[in-house]
């Protein structure tokens, strides 16, 4: 599932464009004249929101109660790539088919913003939006992230394992597994940099190798399972040990029930984040209303309707830090501690992993996982 966000420059524009100059505060209201723009057009139309997917299903409802603008949502199990075609194919069209935002995949805002697709715009929350997560002038912004973890079924496995080294150990024969093919699919490549950045003690340039390295081993240990970990094979004891996003790790948690027990850590090292981003549509039938939407988002209320969703917002430190999270919230997930070493790779990272696992998976580790 991936997004992406849609707007189109009306006159108004220019009058809500200056949030971020004009605010400071974390916790800073919308506007008063991007209300009063985005209640006049009367409609936000969203894409690739399914309710079930970092609370999106309570945040829509949560938006109209608070402005009174109605949320036309369209086809929620598209992808990223869907949401861009949908922005393309929509260009001179201001009816309800038209998305006025997008929330895609990291590569997708820099890849929309070279095509003409996008609209800038930064929010009054811009300054506590970490540099790394958001485009300079305000094309795309980071809007939340996963941390690759371990999903663990404690009613199979009695010590839990708290780093990727610990995988190796002889406790966990027949155990770990990926969440997707390593040769295909963006969850497993990073688990291979993740695994590989621990070993290589945080030496980007050297973790793909080494994560291969380390599967290798994992598999000769007769430890990794070639197959593709749900919360199913969790459950069924195929896969005792997943490693995957921690937001559909601990959406598994709450499923299952207690049967069986689920614990979910994020690994000591090699901690790596997979991040989201949201963005407005250079042709958006409703601009305002885009924007008062991203507002809602970045503001405390929407970044911790994320959480809530197991979706770790971008100015999630800066919450923790305000102490702004509810303790029952925190209470649901790792320790803040564990996320406070957390590595966002860059694109160009990104892609340079994939090509390298993809293309070296089956020479060097042999497992085929399906």
């Amino acid at each position: 599932m991936n997004r992406t966000w849609l707007s189109r420059v009306v006159s108004m524009s220019a009058v809500v464009g200056v949030a971020a100059g004009g605010v400071s505060s974390a916790s800073a209201a919308a506007p008063d004249a991007l209300v009063a723009a985005a209640k006049q057009e009367g409609q936000l139309t969203v894409i690739a929101l399914p309710h079930d997917w970092c609370n999106y299903g309570q945040l829509i409802p949560a938006f109209t109660k608070k402005y009174g603008i109605k949320v036309n949502e369209l086809n929620p199990d598209a992808g990223s790539g869907d949401e861009i075609e949908a922005i393309k194919a929509n260009k001179g069209n201001k009816g309800p088919q038209a998305p006025d935002v997008i929330d895609v995949g990291l590569s997708f805002g820099p890849a929309a913003k070279a095509q003409g697709l996008l609209q800038p715009y930064k929010v009054s929350t811009w300054k506590t939006i970490p540099d790394s997560q958001k485009d300079a002038e305000g094309y795309w912004t980071g809007d939340y992230y996963g941390v690759l973890a371990f999903e663990v079924n404690t009613d199979m496995i009695d010590k839990v394992p708290t780093d990727w080294p610990d995988l190796m150990k002889s406790d966990y024969k027949n155990s770990v597994s990926l969440a997707g093919d390593p040769r295909a699919a963006n969850q497993a490549i990073q688990a291979v940099f993740a695994a590989g950045l621990s070993q290589a003690k945080g030496d980007q340039s050297k973790a793909d190798a080494a994560g291969l390295k380390f599967f290798a081993d994992l598999n000769k240990a007769g430890n990794f399972v070639p197959v593709i970990g749900k919360a199913a094979s969790l459950a069924q004891g195929t896969t005792p040990i997943i490693v995957r996003w921690d937001y559909n790790a601990l959406a598994d948690r709450d499923t299952l029930k207690g049967n069986p027990k689920v614990q979910v850590v994020v690994p000591k090292t090699g901690a790596v984040a997979g991040v989201y981003t949201q963005a407005i549509s250079a042709y958006a039938p409703h601009p305002n209303a885009a924007k008062l939407w991203l507002e809602f988002l970045y503001s405390d209320e929407g970044q911790i309707g994320w959480l809530e969703g197991y979706c770790h917002p971008v100015r999630f430190n800066d919450l923790v830090a305000q102490k702004k999270v509810p303790k029952a919230v925190l209470d649901k997930l790792p320790p803040p501690a564990a996320y406070k070493n957390v590595v966002f790779p860059s694109l160009e990272k990104q892609d340079a992993t994939k090509d390298t696992v993809t293309k070296q998976w089956d020479a060097s580790v042999g497992a085929n996982v399906k």
